[in-house]
């Protein structure tokens, strides 16, 4: 028996196919996507490079700036000579100079040290023979207000030259104390002036602290006189009349003095504690009661300054802050706001003023 032809047959081992071949393009067409194309590797170290020159370049720039900056700050600031700049309201000789100084708004202790910079640097060019102190204010605080009388009256006395006060707008309490110190006082004929006197303000927060915030101030002191005013307390008849007879009094009594020397060869000193019951005066009034020498315009005090100069056809120059590069990149302290400890004893602490509080 032949067993072969009865065993089925094994189906055939299927033979490995051969590797297809790798396209070396790919296909194009309305079925495929056109692959996206790769920035090239240059421009992106290109413009990293350009970056950090930028960078570098610009931080030398600004330590350039802040070291011009400081040598500015040093030259400017610490020299006593032309440390403000001259701008010509009327042309005319070198030889012969008038200054005009402005002495604007609150009288404070910066306005004090701005003046008598001026008038150095006035004082100590020979070309200027005579200032006009230009006054626009109310007036101000007491000690910055003498000062700048007692400037203006050495400056006088140690260069021989004129002064002279031209009042604009309002030169009163404060204004009108350092006007007096001039030669002459020339005013406009809107001006409002006078308001001779002293005046003393502070808060009271006594019903704020203890009804609203429910705060109860405490105060040790060694004397009952000792916080007299308090801003935890109001101000009884007392504490006023003492404080009249400590502050008020010695001030205004002062105030007095000044205004009869500065006024002498046409006011009494009846005369001048008669005027001095805080009234203000317009132009016409303050020339009448000869508070003022003479009602004019500007051109009218550089006439009366050459004429005590014994000069004429003056150059004018008007003194103006020079503003560098120092004032671009900082602040200045005085105009920030700060709420620190002597911020706050400076607003709330009693405040003792030659000032027309006319608001």
């Amino acid at each position: 028996m032949d067993m072969d032809n009865h065993m089925t047959p094994e189906p055939p081992i299927s033979q490995p196919s051969a590797p297809q071949p790798i396209p070396t393009a790919i296909p194009m067409g309305p079925g495929f996507a056109k692959p996206p194309r790769k920035k090239g590797i240059g421009w992106k170290i290109f413009w990293g490079v350009v970056l950090t020159l930028s960078i570098i370049a610009n931080l030398v720039l600004l330590m350039s700036l802040f070291g011009m900056a400081a040598l500015i700050s040093r030259t400017t600031f610490t020299s006593t000579e032309k440390q403000f700049e001259e701008s010509v309201l009327v042309e005319g000789p070198r030889h012969q100079t008038l200054a005009v100084i402005n002495l604007e708004d609150i009288i404070d202790e910066s306005m004090s040290e701005r003046i008598r910079k001026q008038l150095e640097q006035a004082s100590k060019d020979s070309s200027v023979r005579g200032v006009i102190i230009r006054v626009v204010s109310p007036g101000g605080y007491l000690s910055p207000s003498d000062r700048i009388y007692n400037e203006i009256k050495r400056f006088r006395e140690q260069t021989g030259k004129p002064a002279v006060a031209f009042m604009q707008t309002v030169a009163a309490s404060g204004g009108y104390y350092t006007s007096v110190a001039c030669d002459k006082i020339i005013a406009e004929p809107t001006v409002i002036t006078g308001s001779i006197g002293v005046i003393m303000s502070h808060l009271v927060i006594e019903d704020l602290l203890k009804e609203k915030l429910g705060i109860e101030p405490v105060v040790i002191k060694s004397g009952e006189k000792k916080d007299w005013p308090s801003m935890f307390s109001r101000t009884t008849d007392e504490q006023a009349a003492y404080l009249k007879d400590k502050l008020i009094r010695p001030a205004f009594e002062r105030f007095l003095q000044v205004v009869y020397e500065g006024r002498r060869d046409v006011l009494t000193p009846e005369e001048v504690r008669q005027l001095a019951d805080g009234s203000i005066y317009p132009a016409s009034e303050a020339l009448e009661k000869h508070l003022i020498d003479q009602i004019g315009y500007l051109n009218d005090a550089i006439a009366a300054t050459e004429q005590l100069a014994g000069i004429q056809g003056c150059r004018v120059i008007e003194y103006r802050e020079r503003f560098g590069l120092w004032d671009i990149l900082s602040v200045r302290n005085n105009t920030a706001l700060k709420l620190d400890r002597a911020a706050l004893q400076q607003w709330t602490a009693p405040q003792l003023m030659y000032l027309w509080d006319g608001r």
